[in-house]
């Protein structure tokens, strides 16, 4: 028998995410499945791509029913992971997709969550400096959002090679099932086909104290990031667009050449070719994060691109790349950066 796995909110999309990833994983058994108000139904009525899982009934999440496993993933909106937490053992790897313990400041998470602060876990970007020494044995581990993957990859190696002033400029597109599965009128498809809408605008998004949180410890000192996100008529991916004034000096080399030292030995982030930059098309269904970059002489300003699959690098791969790391197994094991096409 490998590893005992659950997943708590196995209906939404980050859940079926992680199913499908888990079903191949090698060291991974899928054992107990559990939903909210979808409790008692049958997986395959939900999420029917997951043919051999199918048959499964959803459990009720409560601590009981997640207790027994030495990994539980939980897919749940904010607020939902600390009390359940809480009531599973120290030894269990806990890896949570949603926002509860992303933050260390609570200052920040009561401005933009308008709730207690649970607590802050290892962060799980592993990509940035520093990162996978705190998730290597780790047991309690908070996945980074979809948005500040995307952006945090595409700046930080600016950041960590001193080339940017702490001043960035961040816009990105979703695909709609960044919004989860719970229907909601702005979604429906007659409002998202043919339409291109920014939301969130003005630095009130949630995922803007995280970005910051990232970038801020890469730089050393504070970083100011006005976020503007985007829903884009597709169901899933993300292109973030990202700038930050130039230093002074630097040059189109020095920028490329920080790139691809950050790069070289990441299994699931990529410099791109000088002449191809990334799109969503390129990720869809993989764990990697495609990233350009280039340097805009006349603004003075840098430019980086990243593309990821908001539900597979963004969410559910990258949970399972942690719990590989957390592990102790190897950090591909279960991961494929293959894109699926057309």
């Amino acid at each position: 028998m490998g590893l005992r796995a659950a997943v708590a909110g196995a209906s939404g999309y980050a859940g079926g995410e992680l199913l499908r990833i888990l079903s191949s994983h090698p060291e991974f058994e899928l054992m107990t499945l559990t939903a909210g108000s979808n409790a008692g139904a049958r997986l395959g009525a939900l999420q029917p791509h997951l043919r051999p899982l199918a048959d499964r009934a959803l459990a009720e999440t409560t601590p009981e029913a997640l207790s027994g496993h030495d990994v539980v993933f939980f897919a749940l909106p904010h607020g939902q992971s600390g009390p359940l937490a809480d009531g599973l053992d120290d030894d269990v790897l806990v890896v949570d997709c949603g926002a509860d313990f992303r933050l260390a400041d609570p200052v920040a998470w009561t401005h933009f969550y308008d709730s207690p602060h649970a607590g802050t876990w290892p962060y799980g970007l592993p990509e940035l400096p520093g990162s996978r020494a705190a998730l290597r044995g780790a047991r309690r581990i908070a996945v980074p959002g979809c948005y500040p993957t995307a952006a945090s990859l595409a700046l930080y190696p600016a950041y960590a090679a001193g080339l940017a002033e702490p001043d960035a400029v961040i816009v990105a597109a979703s695909g709609t099932s960044g919004a989860g599965r719970s229907p909601k009128p702005h979604l429906l498809g007659s409002e998202v086909l043919g339409s291109v809408s920014a939301y969130g605008v003005g630095g009130v998004h949630r995922h803007t104290p995280e970005i910051v949180q990232s970038l801020s410890a890469v730089a050393g000192e504070p970083i100011t990031v006005s976020f503007t996100p985007m829903l884009a008529p597709m169901s899933r991916g993300i292109l973030a667009t990202c700038t930050a004034k130039a230093k002074p000096g630097g040059t189109a080399a020095a920028l490329r050449a920080a790139y691809t030292a950050a790069f070289a030995a990441e299994p699931f982030a990529e410099l791109m070719p000088p002449d191809q930059w990334p799109a969503t098309s390129m990720t869809l269904g993989s764990n990697v994060a495609l990233v350009q970059v280039a340097l805009d002489e006349r603004a003075g300003r840098i430019v980086a691109v990243a593309a990821i699959d908001n539900l597979t690098k963004g969410t559910a791969g990258g949970a399972v790349q942690c719990a590989n790391l957390a592990l102790g197994l190897p950090e591909e094991l279960g991961l494929s950066t293959l894109g699926v096409a057309p």
